[in-house]
């Protein structure tokens, strides 16, 4: 799991593994921390090897969703690369659901094409 803030309004993530209550509340704590003051900000996403979250780690995710609520506005699009088929399809329905916010889903090879198309944003 890593967070690194590219720029003024780009986060890159890395998730691999699996998410329990502490890695979910750690990674959510970072994620406020190095988002803020973003504006039309753009995500780039890798998710390897990742593994359903556990029941307590989605509990700390739904204490979060007011705040996360308040910052998914700040952010404009969202590349996913991906090699996990339900997470592809789960990009895939929050960027229906979620208004404001575009999510593309791309193979964990397709990186280059990922960045064009966040850059042309």
């Amino acid at each position: 799991m890593k967070i690194e803030r590219i720029s003024d309004n780009r986060l890159d993530f890395t998730l691999t593994g699996k998410l329990d209550a502490e890695r979910m509340r750690s990674l959510l704590d970072e994620f406020f921390e190095k988002s803020e003051g973003m504006e039309h900000g753009q995500m780039l996403y890798v998710i390897k090897d990742f593994e359903w979250p556990s029941l307590s780690a989605l509990a700390v995710e739904m204490r979060y969703m007011p705040r996360l609520f308040g910052l998914i506005s700040r952010i404009d699009r969202v590349a996913v690369l991906t090699d996990t088929d339900w997470i592809r399809k789960a990009a895939l329905i929050e960027g229906k659901l979620i208004p404001g916010i575009t999510i593309k889903d791309f193979d964990l090879d397709e990186h280059e094409k990922a960045e064009k198309w966040l850059a042309a944003g």
